[in-house]
């Protein structure tokens, strides 16, 4: 039994041994982005179906006329390449020309010495070869690279035709110049036998714009369904022929297909437009190779239309999930943006305002980081570049703000000497509390490169009465935020920076906060008078008054009910514009108009929201046989007067007594001047010449009778250079007897 049991324990301590051994003599066959990579759903994965995150930098120039990376005339590209390895960065996209690839020139822009020797060895070779270099020293830092037709005749930016091709280079030179790419580094890998170049950007910013003449995708309405048999437009399908030429070269590559602009009329950035993805995908001949690309940049580049008084952190991820970020939400494929940026001014790079470009870049920063399977590369690395990540003598990071908030979404590689580190997510990235209420989100913390320590947490940015607390303060994983508002708390939008420490270690992370009033939205009605009285045959009116409460700024539509038979009642304006305060209701009663007194209901609604104020109506009866009295003012006259023109009265009866007291407005400057008499009225000034609203009355004589038909025209003797007449809202009171009966008649203008 011993011997046997001895025995067994010796050939499991071989086996374990030999295991180990063979674990040994493979140091990177399990570190992370190990070998060529190639995509699952919406994630990128390395030879070992890890996934990877490409982490990146832009680094320009072979697409230039100089035909050399910017910079060396500074600084060694090994210093550059080193800066771009120490900050974080995993993946270098290296844009480049088809000028550049056929007949490349021996590039000159470049120093050979910066106080110490520099660039000896890139001395009398041409661009491709040099090129050659950079690759070569990239994977000895444990970089790598993505290749980036950035245009076909050597210059600077994109191809202005929107076209993958020109008259001097077309496609066919095109595929030919990948084909050679693919050819030539497909043999290029690191010291552990990790490959460089992973994928090819077929294509920069592609677009249609502006006079739909450039790329479009298959199924745009706007191109006739940009059908595949356009070969002169249709980009995808290019980018399919372009693709499988180079995965027959190089099966293991990731072939990188960008947007355009515009999809069936909708516009956004050149490169940056993928809705054409949902019905036309890329399928190329072998699967699991595409990686969609956008271009994503802030106003100071173009003030797109999203970019307003109302952006908020809401509204730009649902532009980005319109135009690219749905092809990794529904794991069609990855994304990966291709390029973003900002200046190193501090409020470009984060700022609270609505538009702007600092809340721009760092909502989508923040948007990176809340959907960590998107892939990015920053624009640029140079240092002569407005956007620039290195400072202007490429010796080292232009903003450290800038640099501390890509921090949070770098994905260092297994293998490549990466420090402990870690990074900060916020989910969900926008909160909403309501004053007096609290609202949550998570804190995630997301280790790399062996990072173990435990991340203090801290919020800054808060309004005026918003608390923020952690749960628990510090954490190795996760905490949870509580954003706690006052009664009082300042409402509107702000933007809230977590910060966590670990010793020298400082990362953020940012959401979107938008504390709301508890006063709902809201408004109320009242009538003024609340009390009307028309004769039959007459009128009357009253002012429906609205109050808006808690920021309502809805339109108001009235109506009445409750008026008795013969009695209509209309509005100006039947329904308020979005701020109006006021409609004026007339009740109008027939001849016939059921006397009495009534209730009458005013309802407002607008939308959902409905209130009502009364008011009492009352109606008086008509002599018998004799008519009424009709009051009628011409408002507005231009005259010193108040007159013939602006108040004429009409009776249908035989008047034996009358009196009209009238307020009416004037402008300053204007004085009664004594009285005037016109068919036996006589008229008196109720109060001070100096009023504004002037009483006057009008008096029948004693003894006077007016026969039926008779016209009235009333006016007032003024002097001064103002104007005196009656205006609606301006109010009268009428004392008649006609018929053997006397009637009161009250009403405004």
């Amino acid at each position: 039994m011993f011997q046997s049991t001895f025995r067994d324990r010796k050939n499991l301590s071989v086996v374990f041994f030999a295991v180990v051994i063979a674990l040994l003599s493979l140091p990177s066959a399990f570190a992370q982005g190990a070998g060529y990579w190639h995509t699952n759903g919406n994630q990128i994965l390395d030879s070992n179906n890890q996934t990877v995150r490409i982490a990146g930098v832009n680094w320009y120039g072979f697409e230039t006329t100089d035909e050399i990376a910017h910079g060396l005339w500074a600084q060694d590209y090994h210093t550059v390449l080193s800066q771009v390895k120490s900050n974080g960065y995993n993946v270098i996209r290296i844009p480049f020309s088809n000028q550049m690839v056929e007949t490349p020139v021996v590039p000159t822009n470049f120093s050979q010495n910066n106080g110490s020797p520099i660039n000896t060895d890139l001395v009398g070779l041409n661009a491709v070869q040099i090129l050659d270099k950079i690759i070569t020293a990239a994977g000895a830092d444990g970089l790598r690279v993505i290749l980036d037709n950035h245009r076909s005749e050597a210059g600077n930016s994109n191809e202005a035709n929107g076209l993958w091709y020109t008259s001097a280079y077309p496609e066919t030179a095109w595929i030919n110049d990948w084909k050679t790419l693919a050819s030539r580094y497909k043999s290029f890998t690191d010291a552990s036998g990790n490959p460089v170049v992973i994928g090819m950007d077929l294509r920069n910013e592609p677009h249609l714009s502006p006079s739909n003449t450039g790329s479009c995708w298959t199924g745009d309405t706007t191109t006739s369904g940009c059908p595949t048999s356009n070969t002169a437009q249709n980009w995808p399908a290019a980018a399919t022929r372009a693709g499988n030429a180079i995965l027959g070269v190089n099966p293991n590559l990731l072939i990188f297909v960008e947007g355009n602009d515009c999809y069936s009329g909708d516009c956004g950035w050149q490169g940056g437009n993928l809705k054409g993805v949902a019905s036309n995908p890329v399928v190329l001949s072998a699967a699991n190779h595409v990686v969609y690309s956008a271009h994503d940049y802030g106003p100071n580049l173009f003030a797109q239309s999203w970019f307003n008084s109302s952006t908020s952190f809401a509204s730009l991820s649902a532009v980005w999930n319109k135009f690219w970020g749905y092809i990794s939400t529904n794991n069609t494929a990855p994304v990966w943006v291709g390029e973003f940026g900002t200046t190193n001014n501090a409020t470009d790079i984060q700022n609270s305002v609505a538009g702007s470009q600092g809340q721009w870049f760092q909502s989508l920063v923040n948007f990176l980081q809340n959907n960590p399977s998107l892939n990015w590369t920053y624009w640029a690395l140079n240092g002569e570049d407005s956007y620039a990540l290195l400072n202007n003598s490429y010796s080292g990071i232009a903003s450290s703000t800038k640099q501390s908030l890509l921090a949070t979404i770098q994905f260092p590689l297994g293998g490549g000497g990466s420090s402990p580190n870690y990074s900060l997510a916020s989910s969900p990235g926008s909160v909403t509390v309501n004053q007096g209420g609290n609202g949550t989100s998570t804190i995630t913390v997301t280790a790399s490169g062996g990072f173990t320590g435990s991340v203090a947490l801290s919020a800054s940015g808060l309004p005026s009465g918003v608390t923020a607390s952690f749960s628990p303060a510090s954490t190795t994983s996760s905490s949870t935020l509580t954003l706690s508002a006052s009664s009082t708390a300042a409402t509107g939008s702000s933007t809230v920076t977590i910060t966590g420490t670990n010793g020298s270690l400082s990362h953020t992370t940012t959401l979107a906060l938008t504390v709301s009033s508890t006063t709902s939205a809201n408004f109320s009605l009242a009538a003024s008078p609340t009390s009307v009285t028309v004769n039959q045959g007459a009128s009357g009116t009253s002012t429906i008054s609205v109050t808006r409460t808690g920021g309502f700024a809805g339109a108001v539509s009235f109506t009445a009910s409750g008026v008795p038979t013969g009695v209509t009642a209309s509005f100006n304006p039947a329904t308020t514009s979005t701020t109006g305060t006021s409609s004026v209701m007339t009740l109008s009663a027939s001849s016939t108009a059921t006397v009495g007194a009534f209730t009458v209901t005013v309802t407002g609604t607008s939308g959902t929201l409905s209130h009502t104020t009364a008011l009492t109506l009352t109606v008086t009866a008509a002599s018998s046989g004799t008519g009424g009295v009709t009051l009628t003012p011409l408002v507005g006259q231009s005259s010193p007067w108040f007159n013939e023109e602006d108040l004429r009265m009409a009776n249908t009866g035989t008047l034996t007594a009358l009196s009209v007291t009238i307020v009416v407005q004037r402008t300053t400057g204007i004085s009664f001047g004594g009285q005037y008499n016109t068919l036996g009225a006589q008229i008196t000034q109720g109060n001070s010449s100096t009023s504004t609203a002037v009483t006057y009355t009008f008096t029948l004589k004693s003894g006077q009778t007016v026969g039926t038909g008779t016209n009235w025209t009333f006016a007032a003797q003024t002097s001064g250079t103002g104007t005196a007449h009656a205006t609606t809202g301006d109010t009268y009171t009428m004392n008649y007897t006609t018929g053997g009966q006397s009637f009161t008649q009250t009403g405004h203008f």
